[in-house]
């Protein structure tokens, strides 16, 4: 039919079924009928799922709604919490929202190991964090560095304004430097400075900090005496933090007598010591075993700074750039045996909050951190990298011993058996029967059906 459209008109005019013009200015409930009226099948299932999961609370939900553009409902994660954590002889009791089995139960099962065994020790190395201007300049590079006092003391006094605040708190800027990069790219400068933020992550303060030091550099440059005219005119790229934070610090460590890691007997303390030390050294010389290795510690890390409203994705950028700042990707987490004593420690950058952001906005984020006794950021970070470290200690000892997937499965499980909607009755079977075997999808399903079977018109037993 010569009417009919082609097939690239018809996939046209589907695409543009696809597309819509004003969305942000719906309300919830008109972002919802048309998204899906556009994209699902069972339109009317959908909307019931999406609305389903709306707070009950209209002023909760109304906060939830504020974190974000274009909700229109929320991705509930568990929240749980790992209990027994000796830090520097300080119980806590660790929030962790994630949604991967095992991972609060092993950063559990390892600070109850540790508890007895003096706990973890932590300290603050260093606490500063980083921003940069970018911008390209065009002319002497040698009449900078006569000019290098001046620039800071201008810069310094234009965002006095700005700086007052967090100065009271004790924090604020604290190194200003002018680096060359014209190296690496023609005409490229930087303005590198480093801030104290105190219980703040910072980011705001920094940046609205950073944008000052742009505007001011113009002006600098258009009014320097010393420099030409062709001199007086500088383009800014861009002002902005970085994540990178190489300087902002956490150490946190256990040690024990190779005797007391025992299991059973004095030489399992030695072989799981050998084996433990073995699985860390191939973590810093294998970037492949290294990934899987780092993404363990970021499971108890990312809980935790999900649970306090932190930024997990910034400190997992910035974990991951400070593995490789040798130019390998290695292990974050380090390992020794000397004079019969185990150890085991990380030095980690982890830039954190306590105050600002969504630390006293998220309701739960707020709970959290009265959990562990409202901690400065500080305190805070030692209790993250506890957590890290605790984590990554678990899944090793597993995989040096047991092996990761008989823990691991044992905590799916209960995932299996709900996608398989099983009873109050079939989970509690199902567990008991599961108890001394592996657990995969296929067996239970196979378990499930034959239980069904036998007990089909019989009473329960």
């Amino acid at each position: 039919n010569k009417n009919s459209p082609s097939l690239f008109e018809s996939k046209v005019m589907k695409e543009k079924a696809h597309t819509i013009s004003g969305f942000s200015k719906l309300s919830k409930n008109e972002k919802i009928e048309w998204l899906v009226e556009s994209y699902f099948e069972d339109s009317n299932e959908a909307k019931k799922e999406f609305q389903a999961h709306w707070h009950p609370d209209e002023s909760q939900q109304k906060i939830l709604d504020g974190f974000s553009e274009n909700t229109i409902s929320n991705f509930p994660l568990p929240f749980g919490v790992a209990p027994n954590f000796l830090i520097n002889n300080k119980t806590y009791c660790l929030p962790m929202v994630i949604e991967e089995s095992s991972v609060v139960a092993a950063a559990s099962s390892a600070a109850k190991y540790w508890y007895s065994r003096g706990g973890f020790k932590a300290e603050i190395i260093s606490t500063k964090k980083l921003g940069h201007v970018h911008f390209c300049w065009n002319g002497d590079a040698n009449k900078w560095l006569q000019l290098k006092d001046k620039l800071e003391k201008t810069l310094r006094s234009h965002s006095s304004d700005i700086t007052a605040n967090m100065e009271k708190r004790g924090g604020g800027i604290e190194d200003i430097e002018l680096l060359d990069k014209t190296d690496l790219m023609d005409a490229y400068y930087q303005i590198k400075v480093s801030f104290e933020t105190c219980d703040s992550m910072g980011a705001n303060f920094i940046n609205s900090v950073l944008e000052r030091f742009a505007s001011c550099l113009k002006e600098f440059v258009a009014e320097e005496p010393s420099f030409t005219n062709q001199e007086k005119e500088v383009e800014i790229i861009m002002s902005i933090l970085s994540n990178y934070t190489p300087e902002c610090i956490v150490r946190v460590s256990v040690e024990c007598a190779i005797e007391d890691l025992k299991l059973n007997n004095e030489e399992d303390a030695r072989a799981l010591a050998n084996k433990f030390y073995k699985a860390v050294q191939i973590a810093k010389i294998d970037p492949y075993r290294a990934t899987t290795h780092n993404k363990g510690i970021f499971n108890g890390i990312d809980a935790i700074a999900l649970a306090t409203g932190n930024d997990f994705r910034s400190i997992e950028a910035c974990g991951h750039t400070y593995a490789c700042r040798d130019g390998q990707y290695r292990s974050l987490s380090d390992c020794k045996i000397e004079d019969g004593i185990f150890s085991f420690w990380m030095e980690i950058p982890l830039a954190v909050g306590t105050v600002g952001g969504l630390t006293k906005v998220h309701p739960i984020a707020k709970r959290s951190l009265e959990l562990l006794g409202n901690p400065s950021s500080n305190e805070l970070m030692m209790i993250i990298a506890a957590g890290g470290l605790a984590q990554n200690f678990a899944a090793l000892r597993s995989l040096v011993t047991t092996g990761i997937q008989k823990g691991h499965m044992k905590m799916h499980l209960s995932n299996i058996l709900n996608q398989l909607q099983a009873s109050d009755k079939e989970i509690k079977e199902a567990i008991f029967y599961f108890k001394d075997k592996v657990v995969s999808h296929s067996a239970v399903r196979e378990y499930l059906d034959l239980f069904r079977s036998k007990t089909q018109g019989k009473p329960a037993f």
